[in-house]
């Protein structure tokens, strides 16, 4: 799938970046993805070398030292001596060279070259072999124990840290060697803000609580985002959570292979829309409303994105594509027919954000598209998102977070 005939592929690992202060200590070293995926090594400065000709992958590591010996304890790196490298490389001096990774600034390589190989690299990425399951489905599996403590221990006077800390506890319990990124937790006001850090917030009864979150095993990671209320959820709540979690459920069923993704993103918005109009929020055909981007007003990202090694794992665009230009569309993180193997994310979301609804540019656009007055007295109410993890088959879909409820 790489189309490499007589080009020489090498694939960089990176190294390790100190912290900025005066000390010996660095930020924790992940190896680059592509990397990674072709060794299964956090090597910092490994080498992966291929040789179309000889049609044999060689990866090359570099000594390690007696202070990581003595200091980390570090075993000897698998495969043949960093030293060798270069003795590898002259006999086949003056082919093409094509480098992935973090190469070093002293390699002269052709970078629009590297670009091709790279999407070519990803693409063979998207379908998850056997192996890759296994650890997204422990991924899960712990994912799914955080959750449930989560919403277990929800009361009133718990601060965002709280949760974030008993939640992340749990993915470690049960196997998590770390989380797949930063915990996003919002209550209140909070949970309509699309990425937001956990704080000192005490949630108060009535709140929304939204959490976003997964646990990783050997870098493949769950991504799974469940809202909640503190208490009784009011009538406004309910109805708000069941738009949301109808259109998750249609767009779940339309993920079958073959279907284009940007396709089940803007049916996905048409369904928010109806809903929103149904509840008087917005005014005017679902189809005329998306048509004007005025869904972006209340669900201003993409549908979803693939997961795998990492979140948003190999996303973009299908082969030979070009980003589509329009606006509704520059959130959306991929953009390909579906196939079976791929591992997507599916998270319609409806959020009150302020930035979003008090411009007065936007007010004036869509004057006739919202119910402004009932508008403003929910501007305080937060958000709604609702994702799961899919495995794409040729069946149909596969929840693979399921098992996670997504009662509020």
């Amino acid at each position: 799938m790489l189309g490499l005939r007589d080009e020489i592929l090498l694939v960089y690992a990176g190294r390790p970046i100190p912290l900025p202060e005066d000390s010996d200590q660095f930020y924790p070293f992940f190896a680059h993805a592509d990397y990674y995926y072709l060794t299964g090594l956090n090597c910092p400065g490994g080498v992966l070398a291929y040789d179309p000709k000889d049609d044999c992958w060689l990866s090359f590591v570099p000594p390690v030292s007696e202070s990581e010996r003595i200091w980390e304890g570090r075993p000897a790196w698998p495969g043949l001596p960093a030293a060798e490298l270069d003795t590898w490389f002259a006999v086949r001096e003056g082919r093409t060279l094509v480098c992935l990774g973090r190469p070093p600034a002293s390699i002269a390589f052709d970078p629009a070259l590297a670009r091709i190989v790279q999407a070519r690299l990803h693409h063979a990425r998207r379908t998850k072999d056997a192996n890759e399951l296994r650890l997204l489905r422990q991924a899960v599996s712990a994912t799914a124990a955080g959750f449930a403590k989560a919403h277990e221990m929800l009361r009133p006077g718990l601060t965002e840290r709280e949760i974030q800390i008993e939640l992340e506890s749990e993915f470690f319990h049960h196997g998590a060697e770390m989380t797949g990124y930063e915990t996003i937790v919002g209550t209140g006001p909070h949970s309509a803000i699309l990425h937001f850090p956990p704080g000192p917030r005490e949630t108060r009864p009535g709140d929304l609580v939204l959490i976003d979150a997964g646990a990783s095993c050997s870098r493949y990671t769950a991504d799974v985002t469940r809202t909640y209320v503190v208490g009784k959820p009011t009538p406004f709540q309910r109805e708000l959570h069941q738009v949301v979690r109808e259109a998750q459920h249609r767009a779940i069923a339309r993920c079958l292979p073959g279907v284009e993704w940007k396709d089940i993103h803007l049916a996905a918005a048409i369904d928010l829309v109806a809903g929103l109009v149904e509840m008087d929020l917005m005014r005017g055909t679902p189809e005329s409303l998306v048509e004007q981007e005025a869904h972006e007003l209340f669900y201003p990202h993409g549908l979803g994105h693939m997961v795998g090694l990492g979140v948003r794992d190999a996303s973009g665009l299908a082969p030979g594509r070009i980003k589509d230009p329009r606006p509704s569309l520059r959130s959306l993180r991929m953009d390909l027919p579906l196939e079976p193997g791929y591992v997507v994310t599916v998270e319609p979301g409806l959020y009150f954000i302020r930035p979003l609804l008090e411009t007065p540019e936007r007010r004036a656009r869509y004057r006739d598209c919202v119910n402004w007055d009932l508008v403003d007295l929910h501007l305080d109410s937060g958000g709604i998102r609702i994702e799961d993890n899919l495995l794409i088959t040729e069946a149909g879909p596969e929840v693979l977070t399921e098992g996670i409820p997504q009662s509020l």
